[in-house]
């Protein structure tokens, strides 16, 4: 049995999360799988009802009971510092560790790329974001604030460990999955120490996969390229900070974030899994958002859980729903949220 923890969140976190247990109880049901999906209330009403976001006991709970963790969109407009979402996020990846944020990127249909002359093959590209190290961990401080002389330091902190476990899981991964590639990106022309420390670590673990080929670029560059050449691109293995940045273009490559899926992985740890798209207070509850995210997103968990079949499964009906436009407007079709998650299950079902 797999025993999975929802966390609808904020916002359409909540609608688009409530189509995706949908879809997972119906290809369950098909497929006779035991998930067990338990929902967690740790949403930003209970966050201003209590002041607490969530408990040490809860992530302790999170990381010893559950096999994986299903994440809506967090962040609501009436906590402006992000505090809630903050805690619940970071506190996760940091208390699991999770090092591997996996972003894949598929187009799965050419009408939703705004480049021109592209085929779905042309854009399949797996990111390795490193996840826990980075800009984000949150070290610094600011001086003299709200003077003319201020100053802000935020520390970039980049460990050998943090660096060659990421950069492994890239290539390890490229093998596994019949890759032919990894390109690092990074900013080794301009930050000399942590950009040295990665040239260095990946041309090391690199060594040991010559099956497999590499190669070392500027993020700048790289991004520029990756809009002009996407096919070139098959595996990418960047910091946390550049990353985040490459995902997100990669994303608006294939249609946007309503069709982007993400895991938080550590090997042996549950995986935190969560669409990458944001709340959206200004649709909420207007049956608008976007499900296809999340629904992918389930998917990916099914094939961490080991079901691949199942996920298939999950990612043919999705591509069959954008073909035959049983979508949301902003895919060019005219169903609403509940309504794309219905059209799936019945996919699943009779296909």
């Amino acid at each position: 049995m797999a025993r999975i923890a929802v966390i609808p969140g904020d916002g359409i976190g909540t609608e688009v999360i409530r189509q995706a247990v949908k879809v997972l109880g119906c290809v369950a049901e098909e497929a006779r799988l035991d998930l067990e999906l338990v929902e967690w209330n740790l949403g930003a009403d209970r966050y201003l009802e209590t002041g607490v976001a969530i408990t040490e006991e809860e992530k302790a709970r999170l990381e010893t009971e559950y096999d994986a963790i299903l994440l809506g969109a967090l962040g609501d407009p009436r906590v402006p510092d992000h505090a809630h979402a903050r805690e619940i996020l970071l506190g996760l990846r940091f208390r699991l560790d999770l090092y591997v944020n996996l972003r894949p990127v598929r187009l799965w249909d050419a009408a939703f790329s705004p480049l021109k002359n592209v085929a779905p093959e042309d854009v399949d590209i797996v990111i390795f974001r490193e996840n826990t190290e980075g800009v984000y961990v949150g070290l610094g401080g600011t001086f003299k604030m709200g003077t003319p002389d201020e100053v802000a330091i935020e520390e970039d902190v980049n460990t050998r460990k943090g660096v060659e476990r990421i950069v492994r899981a890239a290539f390890e991964y490229a093998r596994s999955a019949g890759r032919r590639r990894v390109t690092l990106a990074d900013k080794a022309n301009a930050m000399r120490y942590a950009g040295g420390l990665w040239r260095r670590v990946f041309a090391e673990v690199g060594s040991e996969y010559p099956d497999i080929e590499r190669e070392a670029m500027y993020v700048d560059a790289l991004a520029l390229d990756m809009v002009l050449r996407p096919a070139r691109y098959d595996v990418i293995v960047a910091s946390n900070l550049f990353g985040d940045i490459l995902s997100d273009l990669a994303a608006a490559l294939v249609g946007g974030l309503g069709l982007a899926p993400s895991a938080n992985l550590h090997p042996g740890k549950p995986g935190l899994f969560e669409p990458v798209h944001g709340s959206a207070p200004d649709i909420a509850g207007k049956d608008r958002a976007n499900p296809l995210a999340a629904i992918l997103t389930g998917a990916l968990m099914l094939e961490q859980l080991g079901f691949p079949r199942e996920a298939g499964r999950i990612e043919a009906a999705v591509r069959r729903s954008i073909e035959l436009r049983r979508t949301t407007p902003d895919l060019g079709g005219e169903l609403g949220t509940e309504a794309v998650g219905d059209w799936i299950c019945r996919e699943l079902r009779e296909g």
